[in-house]
């Protein structure tokens, strides 16, 4: 059984000064101090900041070093979550959330050294997520494998992480701002090198992972020059560099925070309360940013890096879950709204690409009146999932990289989710009761496995454990591992769709859904379908009144 809301509400707590303490659960780093909780033979520290609260006259900047300490902490609890709105799943969302959120969490065995490090950002397509959601919690990944430091780290999203304000009066004073919660993620790494050997961790052989966000993160962090060396390797599930937005998508969030906030230039902006923040985030409902491509931290073309070979000295594991869109069919309240609203959205997309694009695609679907919504659905698996890891897999590949790739096909037990988006995060922490999006608690036997693959990884740059022999990706047959109950290798999966589908991404279909159009035919013909139906009743009322009628004459 998933931990409850309640729950979450109720573990929140605020990290003190203390003077006496159990040396054996404290740590020294620059910034102070921090005492942990033991959680068997792993210690477990929550909440230790590492940069300055990007509050007050940091709003909107660039993250700052955290600044050195003599004092001890407790390390007892989560950080602030960052302000976001509040949604079913994600949890994190229901811890308290403040701009004061750049914080992270550590499990590790004191008594071993030298230990592989990983790094985790969370998913929640950044405008959500957190470390308080109890999926992260890594008492089980760690107790696993002690011969791991993990770490878990919050960076800021939404309105406070990724908004563009180049056109903005004062704007010009906030440059970072499109970007910086990809700017923290760098700054916790940076910390995460001073300081993780005094936690037991190699600070030379550091790997990042993440899912959804995080796992567009982390295939970011390796195109970036700040981030250079500050890790050697990378597991990016269900997430790549497809996940941003060019400078003109981002504009539109910008006109609509400065809309909701009755607010003309950044110096209005900047007087708003962290109360009147999270308020303003609420009028903006679901809408967010993500990363912009704005050709100075991160490419016009984010791909290149990896075509040029920059990437090429650090492994890369990178997959998706074949049916990564089933997500959110809960996402959207149903099966019924989620039809509606994927064919709206996919008959937006269709009519901005190319001809040349709108050919392949009218070959992918089936020959029929109406679009099926299952097609629709592999549709957007392929082109804003698969084959975008794909092409960084291939490229970094091509180039001199180490590249592994996995394909998840154990579903979920809700029905419709299959192996949605999100669906893998259970096993790969080991939290096998955290069921929100796996339906029953997770299978032990997998979960297990996919743990060893991925700390085996880390480790050593090669996912195989001794009962799998894991091939490394390359053009020539694509080798993936089918990640299920009994996991194998499988060759150039879904070749066909590959081949068809592969051109649309110099088109770049994103993730964007703030101009999607309702003149669409899907539209137009299901209120002609309501105007028909409406008409036909009122046809059958009618009669029925005028033979009453007749029959009282």
């Amino acid at each position: 059984m998933s931990t409850s809301k309640a729950d979450i509400k109720n573990s929140y707590g605020v990290n003190k000064e203390i003077q006496s303490f159990d040396e054996k659960v404290a740590v020294k780093c620059y910034n102070g101090t921090f005492v942990g909780k033991e959680k068997g033979k792993t210690v477990e520290f929550r909440g230790i900041p590492f940069a300055k609260s990007p509050t007050g006259n940091r709003r909107w900047k660039k993250p700052e070093p955290v600044e050195d300490s003599d004092k001890a902490f407790e390390a007892y609890y989560n950080g602030r979550s960052p302000i976001q709105v509040e949604w079913n799943s994600e949890r994190a969302s229901y811890y308290p959330q403040s701009e004061d959120c750049l914080y992270l969490n550590i499990w590790t065995d004191l008594t071993i050294k030298n230990k592989t490090v990983m790094v985790f950002f969370h998913g929640g397509s950044y405008g959500w997520g957190g470390t308080a959601d109890p999926l992260y919690n890594g008492v089980n990944l760690v107790s696993a494998h002690p011969d791991i430091v993990l770490v878990t780290v919050g960076y800021r999203i939404g309105l406070t992480g990724f908004v563009d304000f180049s056109e903005v009066k004062g704007g010009e004073d906030f440059p970072d701002a499109p970007n910086l919660g990809i700017l923290d993620q760098i700054e916790a790494l940076r910390w995460v090198k001073k300081n993780i050997s005094a936690f037991g961790g190699n600070p030379d052989n550091v790997t990042i992972f993440g899912e959804s966000a995080g796992g567009g993160s982390v295939s970011l962090l390796p195109i970036i020059p700040e981030a250079k060396g500050l890790f050697n390797r990378v597991i990016a599930e269900s997430g790549s560099v497809a996940l941003t937005y060019s400078k003109e998508e981002c504009m539109e969030y910008t006109r609509k925070l400065l809309a909701g906030a009755k607010a003309s230039c950044m110096d209005d902006l900047m007087k708003l309360s962290d109360s009147e923040l999270k308020k303003l985030n609420d009028k903006l409902d679901l809408e967010n940013n993500f990363p912009q491509r704005d050709g100075k931290l991160i490419p016009i073309d984010a791909y290149q890096p990896y075509r040029d070979g920059y990437t090429k000295d650090v492994d890369i594991l990178i997959g998706t879950n074949s049916n990564e869109l089933n997500y959110w069919i809960g996402e959207l309240g149903g099966f019924i709204p989620y039809r509606i609203g994927m064919s709206v959205r996919y008959e937006n997309d269709v009519s901005a690409l190319s001809d040349e694009a709108k050919k392949l695609v009218k070959d992918f679907m089936p020959e029929q009146k109406e679009h099926n919504i299952w097609r629709i659905t592999e549709f957007y698996n392929e082109v804003l999932f698969r084959l975008p890891a794909i092409v960084q897999a291939q490229s970094h590949a091509e180039n001199g990289g180490n590249a592994y790739m996995y394909y998840w096909k154990e579903p979920s037990a809700i029905k419709h989710y299959g192996a949605c988006h999100a669906v893998e995060l259970a096993y790969v922490f080991g939290n096998l009761d955290e069921t929100i999006y796996i339906g029953n608690p997770a299978d032990k036997q997998l979960s297990d496995k996919t743990m060893e693959m991925w700390t085996t990884f880390a480790k050593t740059g090669n996912p195989s454990i001794e009962s799998l022999e894991w091939k490394k990706y390359n053009p020539s047959d694509r080798a993936a591992m089918i990640l299920e109950k009994e996991p194998k290798l499988e060759y150039d999966i879904k070749k066909d769709q590959r081949r068809l589908l592969m051109p649309l991404l110099r088109d770049t279909i994103s993730a964007s859904y703030a101009h999607v159009s309702f003149n669409v035919p899907f539209v137009k013909k299901a209120l002609l379908k309501i105007a028909l139906g409406v008409g036909i009743i009122s046809g059958i009322v009618c009669l029925i009144i005028i033979l009453l009628n007749g029959g009282a004459n």
